[in-house]
């Protein structure tokens, strides 16, 4: 073998591994929470004149929008080059061509070419004498152009082509993956600002219904006691279980920022179940006598302490025993029982004789805004988060939830658990 075939070899050798250099920095780069299209595009260029020994390359990208093909990228070290980023360069020039027509066109003599675009010469300073460029396409779509300029020793090669289409290829992999990155980044923005337009709007929405509906309760509880005409002390109990089901909706409306809760934001402290279960009745005794339901509390004969988020664990009652009367006709019995198993966990259950829960849906009420009924029939009120928020609640203090019911019409039992202290 002589050895100007072993010195080609060699060559062919280090461009190879240049090429799966290039293929790594890619796949880590696309991987990187901090992708940048731009250093993409650079390392992109430098690779493709180094392996071509040209003396600089540019990426061309198609705006479909403007219907155009522009500069987007160049390593030319002239000083003005940077001023070329963003320019559109016509269709019928060399790049132009080899973007509509989707193949490579190679150019010795530049300057003798009818399609050479000279302004982009003339704004440099620059001479382009020989060009070797190729489309970029990504899932049979061309996205632009990769363009490698002045071979420092004519002619272009077959390796030259076959290199420069590799890299092109890689580039247009690597271009969309990025701009998906920042398209998704963009819609995280923009979510994230939706988010907060709408916790700002719920906390402002809240605090002004918050003082007419305190009014209005004030009102309604005045007049049940001093109405003694038995249909005027009817409407008044109506006016009263509208303003407390409207304070619930309110009060969910506010606590769906709760959906989502982790065991770091807890402010614990130790709390002994039958003070969880007097704030529990005294809470919800209002709302249950004005639907005329039987409330039973058995508080425990030995008393037991959880280490919890008082507020939070109360949100978890509450709206469990809000579930509770909602789906349960007046007249109904609701039960609060508590026992405590294998020493190491309490068992807070909430029984309601209401309309009860078909099996297969068992799981599914606990899921944000999911109605058992449809929304256009249905008769009974609720945003459909309150039991998402106590199970969130629960979880979040290691605990778990669930519902249980023999079916539709045969009442349901929610059962929570709380480690112990």
């Amino acid at each position: 073998m002589t050895d100007t075939r072993i010195a080609q070899l060699e060559s062919e050798i280090a461009t190879l591994q240049r090429l799966l250099e290039v293929n790594k920095t890619l796949n880590s780069a696309l991987l990187s929470s901090t992708l940048r299209v731009e250093a993409l595009l650079s390392y992109i260029m430098e690779a493709a004149a180094q392996i071509t020994d040209s003396e600089t390359a540019s990426v061309l990208l198609w705006n479909h929008n403007l219907q155009e093909l522009f500069f987007a990228a160049t390593t030319s070290t002239n000083a003005n080059a940077r001023s070329l980023i963003g320019k559109p360069i016509p269709l019928d020039s060399i790049a132009g061509r080899i973007f509509s027509e989707n193949r490579m066109i190679q150019v010795d003599e530049v300057q003798k070419d009818p399609r050479h675009y000279n302004k982009v010469d003339e704004e440099l300073q620059f001479v382009t004498r020989s060009l070797l460029g190729v489309p970029m396409t990504s899932k049979d779509r061309v996205i632009g152009v990769l363009e490698v300029i002045n071979k420092r020793s004519l002619p272009w090669t077959e390796q030259d082509h076959q290199y420069l289409l590799i890299l092109a290829e890689e580039a247009a992999v690597a271009i969309e993956v990025a701009q998906l990155v920042v398209a998704v980044q963009k819609a995280y923005r923009e979510v994230s600002e939706l988010d907060k337009l709408k916790s700002d709007f719920i906390a402002i929405a809240s605090h002004e219904l918050r003082t007419p509906l305190g009014v209005i309760l004030g009102y309604a509880s005045f007049l049940q006691e001093g109405v003694a005409d038995e249909e005027n002390r009817e409407h008044a109990n109506k006016v009263m279980q509208s303003a407390l089901q409207l304070r619930q909706i309110v009060e969910n409306m506010v606590n769906l920022r709760y959906l989502k809760q982790n065991a770091v934001e807890l402010q614990r402290e130790q709390v002994t179940v039958s003070e969880l279960l007097e704030d529990l009745r005294r809470e919800m005794i209002l709302l249950t006598e004005a639907k005329q339901h039987r409330l039973m509390i058995e508080f425990p004969e030995e008393d037991v302490t959880v280490n919890v988020d008082r507020t939070r664990i109360m949100m978890a009652l509450t709206n469990t025993m809000n579930n509770a009367v909602r789906f349960t006709l007046p007249g109904g019995i609701i039960r609060v029982e508590t026992r405590v198993r294998s020493g190491q966990e309490v068992w807070i259950s909430i029984t309601d004789t209401g309309i009860g829960i078909d099996k297969k849906e068992l799981q599914r009420i606990f899921d944000e805004f999911y109605q058992v009924e449809d929304h256009m029939t249905r008769r009974h009120g609720g945003l459909g988060i309150g039991l998402s928020i106590a199970r969130a609640s629960v979880q979040a203090h290691q605990g778990r939830m669930w519902a249980e019911s023999q079916g539709i019409g045969k009442g349901a039992t929610f059962v929570m658990t709380l480690p112990l202290a």
